[in-house]
């Protein structure tokens, strides 16, 4: 009885250290770290790349984490960034928030921790008005393009008030070297940096990193490619519904005359309301010593008007030192191959009159009323939406497409207008993001049982033209039309149409062109 118990017990510890083994382990610069493996694919997850932004280090740059010496688990997600999320959400949160959320995750061909082939590495930030959103939605899930030969990174970076803060307390401390306000964005600086450093041991290629984001998270690429600190932490830029005009999500200036509009202006307002005074040291620890909800304050996408709330990114002097399109302007970005578009249907409309969607075109309001309604009784949801969509986020995008090509940039424009089969009924375009799962070809997680072949098949067609930007800096499918680098005297734009991908002269371009002339 002794020797079988004896034999069980070796072969279970031999099964236990063959499970083991068949773990992937990859070392970091902090501390090897546990994966795991399925179909070919390696997965890392809830990898630090910062200290818990908690107690003194709430409102400071990223500070190296912690090392660790025994092997990390990296089989699940850390906890998204501190928010109240956003119900509705397309892109709901896998995880609980919280303010310890510095964390990255690698899904990387399991081939690539063998052999030596560099990858070419996408690094992906996400979006959610910089007050929602993390990295743990399925349909940001990296395994489909580990699984065409790409190392896929995402990371976590804090949202509202916990990474976008202004105060004169934080102002006085003069922590940091003077970088203020826009800690998520100093989060993102650091998981680039430790793309840089790390990343060659996961199979990618620390030389070939392609940055892309949607919405706020294009926003971010469009403020990576600005900001100093940012140089030469990645190659090539995608840049989804990230705007470019100041009209959306205006960066407020970190200070103001008193009265004025600021960053500090809100966070003063803030604390006003959770009880804290004064501008100095006891104000900051009062300030870092408040319950993170109080910090919340119940702040999301749909609460975001609020005086208490600075809009997310600000013009601190350092990082962002001016709008997006007037650095690009003056040719102060990081020049590099960059693809720029929209959707077909994107942007909000909140409701509202027929005088309110046309007046912002002045004296030229009945050529608009022309292009948008042109019969007179269309209904207000649609042209309403459409002229939204065109000044927040495609006009915009063709203004970034215009100025970084002329400065003899490669830039690709695209339009995304591939509407799911199950959905065509209810849409008349492609809301704001539903391009992420064809990017991610993670339309399966997004669509279940209603995914159709030709869903699928918009998914395979988006998800290799990404790769192959990734790849070489041009947008290409096997078997797919070539894509032209854009030139505003051709206009031309790759369309993801219902017909499958297609070359066209931008079918809105008389919309457009009335909106640029209009914009003040």
């Amino acid at each position: 009885m002794t020797l079988r118990i004896a034999a069980l017990a070796a072969v279970t510890s031999l099964g236990a250290t063959q499970v083991l083994a068949a773990d992937p382990t990859v070392p970091t610069t902090f501390g090897p770290v546990v994966g795991a493996a399925a179909e070919g694919v390696a997965a890392f997850k809830g990898v630090p790349f910062a200290a818990p932004p908690i107690g003194a280090l709430r409102w400071r740059a990223p500070q190296p984490p912690k090392a660790w010496t025994a092997p990390r688990d990296a089989k699940a997600y850390g906890p998204d960034c501190m928010q109240n999320p956003f119900p509705g959400d397309a892109a709901p949160l896998g995880v609980k928030p919280a303010e310890d959320c510095l964390y990255a995750n690698v899904w990387t061909p399991e081939a690539a921790l063998k052999d030596k082939v560099k990858r070419p590495v996408m690094v992906w930030i996400y979006g959610g008005g910089f007050v929602n959103g993390g990295s743990s939605p399925a349909v940001y899930s990296g395994d489909r393009f580990a699984r065409d030969g790409v190392v896929l990174v995402s990371f976590n970076y804090r949202v509202g008030r916990f990474g976008f803060f202004a105060h004169p307390a934080l102002t006085a401390a003069k922590a940091d070297g003077g970088l203020l306000g826009n800690y998520g964005l100093m989060d993102q600086i650091a998981a680039l940096k430790w793309v840089r450093d790390n990343i060659a041991a996961f199979g990618g290629d620390p030389n070939n990193v392609t940055v892309f984001g949607e919405s706020a998270g294009g926003m971010s690429v469009h403020a990576l490619l600005t900001a100093p600190q940012a140089k030469g932490l990645f190659n090539k830029a995608i840049i989804e519904s990230g705007g470019g005009r100041p009209r959306l999500l205006p960066a407020l200036p970190l200070t103001a005359p008193p009265g004025a509009r600021s960053a500090e202006a809100a966070g003063l307002a803030f604390a006003a309301k959770a009880g804290v005074s004064g501008a100095d040291a006891a104000a900051l620890d009062a300030l870092r010593a408040l319950p993170a909800d109080t910090v919340v304050d119940g702040l999301n996408m749909a609460t975001s008007g609020t005086p208490t709330w600075g809009g997310g990114p600000m013009l601190d002097g350092k990082m962002l030192t001016r709008e997006t399109l007037e650095a690009y302007k003056a040719g102060a970005w990081s020049k590099m191959p960059v693809m720029v578009g929209a959707t077909s249907a994107d942007g909000f409309f909140f409701g509202g009159s027929r005088d309110q969607v046309f007046a912002p075109f002045g004296a030229r309001r009945a050529e608009a009323e022309a292009l948008y309604d042109p019969k007179g009784d269309g209904d207000i949801k649609v042209y309403g939406w459409a002229a939204a969509g065109d000044r927040m986020f495609i006009e915009p995008a063709r203004a970034v497409a215009k100025t970084l090509s002329a400065q003899g940039a490669p830039v690709y424009q695209f339009r995304f207008s591939y509407v799911a089969e199950s959905l065509r009924g209810q849409w008349w375009g492609a809301p704001h993001a539903t391009e992420i799962p064809f990017v991610f070809d993670t339309v399966d997680a997004r669509y279940g049982a209603a995914l159709t072949p030709a869903d699928a098949a918009a998914a395979k067609a988006a998800h290799a033209y990404w790769i192959g930007f990734a790849k070489t800096g041009v947008p290409a499918m096997s078997g797919g039309p070539a894509w032209p680098r854009y030139e505003a005297a051709s206009d031309r734009i790759m369309d993801f149409s219902w017909q499958g991908p297609k070359v066209v002269a931008d079918p809105l371009k008389a919309r457009l062109d009335l909106v640029e002339a209009t914009t003040p």
